[in-house]
């Protein structure tokens, strides 16, 4: 009788070792890079009109209320950054069940990445369009300048800082989970990771073209306040947001369909991975954001989002999970 020879088994995780000193380091920069932000936030909820010229709309008695209300949401979403930072370095958090940690980690990654990606964009687009360019809004300033360099600085540090822990954190507890190229994958990810996949890129399709006829200069589906306060960085960060739709839906399928066309067959997994994991949360993530912040009620109604706005958003939301469940099902199979 023939021997039946076993399948080779899959890697094990590497054991966890104790955090390094670089860890505490990247501890200590990802806390304090959280505390301006904290700061601020708590003085607005307390009262405080630091950094809040005269005349902006945070002022208004009618959202008060409702201002409060994302502000305190807001010092949540920013302290469980600091705990996220935690869990990855320290010995406690290496015993955390993994679903735990990696939707905040999907999470923090997609609605930090565009901050990353996009205020060093919005920057540059600034400086090149020239003081005329800057000064052709109407109103009055919503922030004071010095607010947005420190909030947004603080949000590129927590994201490399963060991102730094996660990769290493991850590499010891799931490096398996990414190592080998496109071309060892096997084809049968499953007929619902597919489906959901499908599904995520076609709602995608919607944002992307909307994003960019925003960003080519269309007017349609913007607020009136929108329009009126329209840059050449507005254009950029469009631009930016649709080819980020691109990218995750372009990711998910390469995981869940593992194409065996000659150019991806040596094209390493953490490649598309990585930019499926940061896409879907981007997408998810900001279309759940920018869907909430339209259910705060506004006085002015030039102030108040199209249904244009309204339904590309949620339908971000939706391609965003949907690609999200690919991605998910891609990291189940492999770990398992």
């Amino acid at each position: 009788m023939s021997q039946i020879s076993r399948p080779p088994s899959s890697p094990a995780p590497a054991r966890l070792r104790e955090p390094s000193r670089a860890s505490q380091v990247l501890l200590v920069i990802a806390i304090a890079s959280c505390l301006p932000y904290l700061a601020l936030k708590i003085a607005w909820i307390a009262g405080s009109r630091i950094g809040i010229p005269s005349g902006s709309s945070l002022l208004d008695e009618g959202t008060r209320v409702a201002l409060i209300s994302v502000n305190a949401l807001t010092v949540l979403m920013d302290a469980a950054v600091i705990v996220l930072a935690l869990v990855l370095t320290q010995a406690w958090g290496r015993r955390t069940p993994a679903p735990l940690l990696v939707f905040p980690m999907w999470a923090a990654t997609g609605l930090l990445t565009p901050i990353m990606a996009g205020f060093p964009v919005q920057l540059a687009v600034g400086i090149f369009s020239g003081p005329a360019e800057k000064s052709s809004s109407n109103g009055d300033p919503f922030l004071d300048d010095w607010v947005f360099g420190i909030v947004y600085g603080g949000f590129i540090v927590q994201g490399l800082t963060l991102g730094i822990l996660f990769v290493r954190y991850a590499r010891q507890r799931w490096g398996h989970v990414w190592q080998g190229r496109m071309g060892e994958l096997p084809r049968d990810e499953g007929r619902a990771a597919r489906t959901a996949a499908v599904a995520g890129a076609l709602l995608a399709l919607v944002p992307i073209a909307v994003h960019l006829m925003w960003a080519a200069g269309s007017n349609s589906g913007l607020p009136q306040q929108r329009i009126d306060e329209r840059t050449a960085e507005f254009n950029a960060l469009e631009f930016l947001s649709a080819a980020t739709a691109a990218v995750a839906v372009a990711g998910v399928l390469l995981l869940v369909f593992a194409p065996r066309a000659t150019t991806f067959l040596r094209l390493p997994v953490k490649v598309p991975l990585a930019v499926a994991w940061a896409g879907s949360g981007a997408v998810g993530c900001w279309g759940a954001w920018m869907s909430f912040a339209a259910l705060i009620p506004q006085d002015d109604p030039a102030k108040q989002p199209p249904s244009l706005m309204v339904t590309t958003n949620a339908l971000s939301l939706v391609a965003g999970l949907l690609l999200a469940y690919g991605v998910a099902s891609f990291l189940r199979r492999r770990t398992s």
